[in-house]
């Protein structure tokens, strides 16, 4: 396929982009390398792209990019650029969580309505459900986010059905469940942990420990990704690793790989949600997704990756847990 990856530099547009490229496609990553966190370990994340002739790099922001030039010879766009992080979408920082995540989707999506293309796959969050009222929790349960960062990617979301009930925009938006692995976000939970295990420093731990989420390994992710992207299916789906494990369990794992994490304890964070398990009964049977990597295999991953950089992973103090 020839595919756009919007936010192509992050975490899971990069490892996406990797995964088309290896499967054959041809693919233009777009990203505007915001200052959410350093733009420089953005462009580490494509540097095994750069220079190959499947891969094409434009630097922009889709909300001054002519989008329709762009979208018009790509058979599926897989839009993941937004602003991450449930901590930092409170406040006057909102204003740049509408901009980033629901302004710049409705004008993708507008510029989608009359190209003819043939999926667009829409990184949403399991953040919609907030605390859920069931678990595991299934698309149909009414989402009501914790946050405004879940918020900003209801709406988004929502733009997506709406565009493609009315216009017929092949939108297929996907509820991904807390996703981990090599190359993760600096300020999420595991990155955090993993750094400060390898480095033998104190881990900050948001709450008691007890919060558990269904964590889901970044190829299991992208491969689902793509799986929709080929398949005839439009909706809504959860992507989930299949399992629910406590942050307290994550730590004890780690400390298994490493050696014991010195754990500081801190208070619990607005926004954060105390449970999240996905039910993925939508996605396996509408494009066969079944995740393939446990949680102490890919765990281990980030530690080889850690140990092997060159530079340790250092997030800010204070960074959340997504």
């Amino acid at each position: 396929m020839r595919a756009v990856v919007t936010g192509a530099a992050g975490f899971i547009g990069s490892h996406l982009c990797e995964h088309l490229v290896a499967c054959g496609d041809e693919v233009v990553g777009v990203d505007a390398l915001t200052e959410f966190y350093a733009p420089s370990r953005k462009r580490r994340n494509l540097s095994r792209l750069l220079g190959g002739d499947r891969f094409t790099f434009r630097r922009g922001d889709l909300l001054e990019l002519p989008l329709e030039p762009l979208l018009a010879q790509a058979d599926a766009v897989y839009h993941l650029a937004g602003q991450p992080g449930v901590r930092g979408s409170w406040g006057e920082e909102f204003a740049v969580y509408l901009e980033r995540n629901v302004l710049v989707t409705q004008r993708v999506l507008e510029a989608a309505r009359d190209t003819g293309l043939r999926r667009l796959v829409f990184a949403s969050s399991s953040s919609v459900y907030g605390d859920a009222e069931a678990y595991p929790t299934p698309e149909t349960l009414r989402p009501r986010p914790v946050s405004p960062y879940g918020v900003t990617k209801l709406a988004a979301e929502q733009l997506c059905e709406t565009y493609r009930s009315v216009f017929g925009v092949p939108a297929v938006s996907l509820r991904l469940f807390s996703v981990y692995g090599p190359g993760q976000r600096p300020d999420m939970a595991f990155s955090r942990l993993v750094a400060a295990a390898c480095t033998h420093r104190p881990f900050p731990l948001y709450g008691d420990g007890g919060q558990s989420r269904d964590f889901t390994y970044v190829e299991d992710v992208v491969t689902a990704m793509r799986a929709a992207a080929l398949s005839s299916w439009s909706g809504v789906a959860n992507i989930g690793g299949g399992s629910e494990v406590t942050m307290r369990h994550v730590i004890s794992l780690v400390g298994e790989l490493t050696d014991p994490v010195r754990v500081v304890q801190g208070p619990v964070c607005p926004g954060d949600a105390r449970r999240t398990a996905a039910d993925i009964t939508v996605a396996r049977d509408a494009f066969g997704y079944r995740p393939g990597t446990g949680i102490r295999t890919g765990l281990a991953a980030m530690v080889r990756a850690q140990r092997a950089s060159r530079s340790p992973l250092v997030a800010h103090p204070g960074a959340g847990h997504r």
